[in-house]
């Protein structure tokens, strides 16, 4: 089942806040990016978020789960935190100072 392009709107528009925020199709789902780094994946419906330390601290109680077959696991976060934008943004926020940021490739 293929992530809804509504869902990926609406959490884009959540964590706002917390930089430049845009999303990206792949593969029938989405990455979300803050300030060109991945920092989250949107599967079928589903918000993961990578794993950092910050964001553990900040989560408490983390559940974990993969977002596809094979993947690593990354902290699943619940469809009722969603309605909470000033979380959400604080969340990937500290997720993204974290997050290594990948330099793009020259050609």
């Amino acid at each position: 089942m293929a992530t809804a392009q509504s869902t990926a709107d609406f959490l884009v528009d959540q964590m706002s806040a917390a930089g430049d925020i845009r999303s990206r199709k792949m593969f029938g789902e989405y990455a979300i990016y803050c300030n060109d780094t991945v920092v989250a994946l949107v599967c079928d419906d589903r918000l993961f978020v990578k794993p950092t330390e910050a964001g553990r601290a900040f989560i408490g109680d983390v559940t974990e789960g993969a977002p596809y077959p094979g993947a690593k696991l990354h902290f699943q976060i619940d469809e009722e935190k969603w309605e909470d934008a000033e979380w959400m943004a604080t969340l990937i926020e500290k997720t993204a100072a974290e997050v290594p940021h990948v330099k793009k490739r020259k050609k």
